[in-house]
């Protein structure tokens, strides 16, 4: 029987029960994670089965979630350290929560897996065990979760030492307006985010990237004019279009630079014949 159930801020006991209902594959899309987070998802898994278990984790990892503490990259990296089958992605300017166990149950909530989203907030959100429905949720979190970064363990290990120097300088910062220590905040924070990008990018060149997004937004949307793809694909992709960044040839500018990127994917695409539309 097919059930629903709405969720608000006793939604803790729901989520622990949809962490030991999992067999196979746990899917979480939470956009700031903690160590109290982390831990209630560990505790509540089935201890004989965490060895087969795979976990796909999606969450955003730029900086200032992570200097702000919204995110502590140390709380991933002791899932990633239990879980032997685990898959984590990095996509910024993530805001989707979604928490799904197999093909069976899925929670889909306003609440982040942090102490504050667990007990601290009045959150809202919906539990279903409708196989239709979650195997809907799933297909959707996943394709979007492909659009991001892919996080290596060992990418992770450095991320999280070149983090933890952005947090102490993050924190001297506040208590502090010298001159020298907000350069070396900045210094910090732009090491941080070249890391991501360097991530984002190692499957090829920035064009790459985009084209992946072309196809996604063509599947979800129909066909549509350049026009209308350059807002959908700087919103999913706001770290890789910087619009203060020009193309410059000869010392003439011709445009941002990111938005050549994007035409770039798109005479590939249809050099490869993957879009049947003209119309960009």
């Amino acid at each position: 029987m097919t059930a629903w159930k709405l969720l608000a801020r006793d939604w803790k006991s729901d989520l622990a029960n949809l962490f030991h209902s999992v067999n196979k594959r746990l899917i979480v899309s939470s956009p700031y994670v903690t160590q109290e987070g982390a831990k209630h998802l560990l505790s509540n898994l089935p201890p004989n089965r965490i060895q087969s278990i795979h976990l796909d984790f999606l969450t955003d990892l730029s900086p200032v979630n992570i200097y702000q503490a919204s995110t502590d990259p140390d709380a991933i990296h002791n899932l990633a350290e239990i879980i032997p089958n685990f898959k984590l992605m990095h996509l910024p300017r993530l805001h989707a929560k979604a928490y799904i166990a197999d093909s069976q149950n899925a929670i889909v909530t306003s609440a982040n897996l942090t102490a504050g989203g667990l007990e601290r907030n009045y959150e809202y959100g919906l539990l279903t065990n409708s196989t239709s429905f979650v195997s809907r949720i799933s297909e959707e979190i996943t394709e979007y979760s492909e659009l991001g970064a892919f996080v290596s363990i060992k990418n992770l290990i450095e991320y999280c030492e070149i983090t933890k120097n952005l947090r102490k300088v993050y924190k001297q910062q506040q208590r502090s307006i010298q001159y020298t220590l907000r350069k070396e905040f900045e210094r910090y924070s732009l090491s941080a985010e070249d890391s991501l990008i360097r991530l984002r990018l190692a499957g090829g060149a920035m064009h790459t990237v985009f084209a992946k997004t072309i196809l996604y937004l063509l599947r979800r949307f129909g066909a549509m004019p350049t026009i209308c793809l350059h807002p959908r694909i700087q919103q999913i992709h706001p770290d890789l279009c910087d619009d203060t960044v020009d193309r410059i040839i000869d010392g003439r500018h011709f445009g941002k630079k990111w938005k050549h990127a994007v035409r770039t994917a798109q005479q590939q695409l249809k050099k490869q014949n993957l879009t049947q539309t003209d119309r960009f």
